[in-house]
């Protein structure tokens, strides 16, 4: 073949593929829908990409427990109270019987009283043991409370400088065991039941002494807490 003519035919084979070339391009263009170069790119990344598994929030509990009650139990939690500006908190069944944001929590010893039968709360209040006489009024509101009830008791700040004799026998007798060792300012929270027994395995009781070395808060102990489950009664 002479070299002109092999010269032509090459310049054509050339124009014929760029004109394939070309409308192969604008089939393509025409298929793939638009899209802006972001999305395009942002694509192309995530195509090697693990799907990220998100565990779901935890469902929150009565009384903000860890893990849900059984079926047909009370659920409760008793704060005491930390500092001047931690109050003292008692929750039953998801409920705050007493705490700051229902405002009948005070210095001294909070009590709320609740029928076991029907769960509901029948009393609540707060005896200053700092300033007044107010064990006998105490000792009055705990003996007025009928049987088959529990009782919640929480301090706040001091619980004990004032406590006479009456009330630690009167709270002895609902079971405790550490109302005789309350010291200034000690930390103490305290469930009882009145006229029917608890299951041995509840937490019932805890106290926490004021110690200028281990004390959490400037001249006050760290709060403490009790939680747990308490089987229904018959109805």
């Amino acid at each position: 073949m002479r070299p002109a003519a092999a010269g032509t035919l090459k310049a054509a084979f050339f124009i014929f593929a760029s004109l394939c070339a070309w409308y192969s391009g604008y089939l393509l263009a025409e298929l793939i829908p638009d899209l802006p170069l972001s999305s395009a790119v942002y694509s192309i990344r995530s195509i090697g990409e693990r799907p990220v598994l998100k565990a779901p929030a935890p469902k929150r509990q009565k009384c903000d427990h860890w893990t849900p009650c059984p079926p047909n139990t009370y659920a409760y939690r008793l704060l005491s109270g930390g500092g001047r500006d931690k109050y003292a908190k008692i929750c039953f069944e998801d409920e705050v019987l007493i705490g700051e944001k229902t405002g009948n929590v005070a210095r001294g010893i909070n009590i709320a009283i609740v029928n076991y039968v029907t769960g509901k709360v029948t009393a609540t209040q707060y005896f200053d043991m700092y300033e007044g006489d107010n064990s006998g009024p105490m000792t009055n509101f705990i003996q007025s409370a009928p049987s088959k009830s529990l009782l919640f008791m929480v301090t706040h700040d001091d619980g004990s400088s004032r406590l006479k004799e009456d009330v630690k026998r009167a709270i002895e007798a609902l079971g405790s065991k550490e109302i005789r060792n309350m010291r200034f300012r000690s930390s103490w929270v305290f469930l009882a039941a009145k006229g029917f027994e608890l299951p041995a395995g509840i937490q019932r009781e805890k106290v926490n002494h004021s110690d200028n070395v281990k004390n959490r808060y400037p001249g006050w102990p760290a709060e403490i807490q009790v939680e747990g489950c308490i089987p229904k009664g018959p109805s």
